[in-house]
């Protein structure tokens, strides 16, 4: 993220301005979609992630600050994951699939709604030169960009992601695709992020969801 500033056009306090709105986006999304797990099992039946102060919003509950750190730096980082015993769980599969699901469904909820609140006030936004309405620009695109992503990549089927928690869920326990992810998700998942096949996907996808939520903004 910060590597892309250098050599910009963008004065420092426009870089500042840029900065502040993507953290900001980057804390929402990360605490909403963490406090979505913790929030759905502990409706589930499972007190763990409530008794550890998980069902929170508060950003230092859930922030990883290595992962937040590369998220900057990088464009890509973790949270702290929240701790789920099923034992807890009288309806294990149903259970499982809820919780794994809370968070991409509450990115791609935020999403949707950060894409209206953008389609609504982008006139006002490009219109002026207020510094203000250059961070709520960033910080609105970047709520969008951020949720919709977080959306995506949680679904790969790939340990430890929710996509894969998913999977282990609604299959046999043990069976030769869970632990061979659970032996080798890691390295998948890195191979995975520096190809550059994956940026093709994630994009397209990404501009898939936005077109999709803008078109429907503007039926009204």
């Amino acid at each position: 993220m910060l590597y892309s500033l250098i050599g910009s056009n963008l004065s420092f306090l426009e870089i500042l301005a840029l900065l502040i709105g993507y953290m900001l986006a980057l804390m929402i999304s990360f605490c909403v979609h963490e406090f979505s797990h913790a929030f759905v099992a502990y409706k589930c039946g499972d007190p763990t992630a409530k008794a550890l102060g998980r069902m929170s919003l508060n950003p230092i509950k859930h922030i990883d600050p290595m992962g937040f750190l590369f998220l900057i730096f990088f464009g890509f980082g973790w949270a702290k994951p929240v701790a789920v015993n099923p034992m807890y769980f009288k309806h294990y599969k149903r259970s499982m699939v809820l919780v794994s699901l809370a968070g991409v469904i509450s990115n791609i909820i935020l999403a949707f709604i950060f894409s209206g609140i953008y389609y609504f006030t982008i006139g006002y936004i490009f219109d002026s030169l207020n510094l203000f309405m250059v961070f709520l620009k960033y910080f609105l695109v970047y709520s969008v960009i951020i949720n919709i992503s977080l959306f995506i990549f949680n679904l790969i089927p790939v340990f430890p992601l929710d996509g894969f928690n998913v999977i282990k869920a609604l299959t046999k326990p043990n069976n030769r695709f869970i632990e061979f992810m659970q032996r080798y998700g890691m390295i998948i998942l890195i191979i995975i992020l520096i190809l550059p096949v994956f940026d093709y996907v994630h994009s397209y996808i990404t501009n898939g969801i936005l077109d999709l939520f803008l078109s429907f903004w503007r039926l009204f």
